[in-house]
């Protein structure tokens, strides 16, 4: 988001924490304060209610009912990215209490006539990070050219934690001395680390253009740079911008990322997860006559097994699939991941 913390109320109506990616995103790796969740289905109980690895704040139903706050995030975005009507007075009423509003929704609430008059009558700022540079163009194929190492993550399907896994890595490499930097793809990133491009919005011909773009930009200043990935290369609906990312980023290795146990991609269960190997097929071939590279490492999600032991067992099974290291960068560590990377 900024540099300086401001107080965030973030809102989760009916997701919280479990579909509320965004929300428990931002509310685990960004630097800003939470003062609450806005969540009519659990109003009166408290974060730590929910999610013992989430700053504690109170979880309330209505923004009228929420402390000062300088910010009100929208912390879920639908299939789709649209607005949900039932929100317009939770926005409405943040508006009037003079909070800016931060938004990762293809509705944009800076093009909402009555929301932009609210706004500018108020003097706050309406910030749609999905909206993309208006001076993005198509690549020219020259990520390779920066001094960082660049690593990929990839997955099996959506929402299996390349996000996390991205940050989770660089915190671990930093932790070692080295110079890593996030690259953020998506709207949740792009409110954690300020900065970025939101690269399912992006035209299809650019997409892979706003990729090197950023790489262009940060490339020179770092060691290793990690690339937060989008989609799966295998799903119906968002298999585009997972390409665009693969050939952008001309990585030179990639991290495969998968949920433990899921067996069809999520939304769509009529289209099975394939084999792992498959997708490590899938992405080096496809990379391939663009940039060489190879899947060095796995991240597995176990979040939903019941305890380490099992986790660990899964994790073997993983790794012998993938035909490399893998972990849980959060029930665990990422330091195999970082191994491998930079060995």
């Amino acid at each position: 988001m900024t540099n300086d913390p401001r107080r965030v109320v973030v809102l989760a109506h009916g997701k919280f924490p479990d579909r509320a990616k965004t929300a428990t995103g931002v509310m685990k790796y960004g630097t800003d304060e939470i003062v609450a969740v806005l969540d009519r289905d659990r109003a009166g109980q408290r974060v730590a209610d929910c999610r013992a690895d989430l700053p504690d704040a109170p979880i309330v139903g209505s923004m009228a009912e929420a402390p000062e706050a300088d910010v009100l995030l929208i912390g879920i975005a639908p299939i789709g990215g649209g607005f949900d009507e039932s929100w317009r007075d939770d926005v409405e009423t943040a508006i009037d209490r003079g909070c800016d509003v931060v938004a990762g929704l293809h509705y944009f609430l800076s093009e909402d006539d009555e929301f932009a008059a609210m706004a500018a009558e108020a003097g706050v700022e309406l910030r749609d990070v999905r909206k993309p540079d208006p001076d993005l163009t198509v690549a020219q194929g020259i990520a390779d050219e920066v001094d960082a190492k660049i690593a990929l993550t990839v997955g099996t399907d959506c929402s299996v934690g390349k996000m996390t896994a991205s940050l989770e890595i660089v915190e671990a490499a930093q932790e070692r001395g080295i110079d890593a930097a996030f690259v953020p793809t998506g709207q949740t990133g792009i409110m954690i680390a300020g900065w970025g491009n939101p690269i399912d919005r992006v035209v299809s011909d650019f997409t892979a253009g706003a990729v090197e773009e950023m790489i262009l930009e940060i490339g020179d200043d770092h060691d290793l740079l990690v690339v937060e990935g989008q989609g799966s290369i295998t799903h119906p609906a968002y298999s585009a911008v997972t390409c665009g990312i693969l050939h952008g980023a001309m990585a030179d290795a990639l991290v495969l990322c998968h949920v433990a146990g899921r067996e069809a991609i999520h939304g769509y269960e009529s289209f099975p997860i394939r084999p792992v190997p498959e997708y490590v097929d899938l992405y080096e071939s496809l990379a391939d006559p663009v940039h060489e590279t190879e899947v060095v490492a796995g991240c597995l999600n176990t979040a939903d097994l019941p305890d380490d032991e099992t986790a660990r067992a899964a994790l073997d099974d993983y790794s012998d699939a993938l035909g490399g290291p893998a972990t849980d960068p959060v029930r665990f560590d990422a330091g195999e991941v970082v191994d491998a990377l930079w060995p």
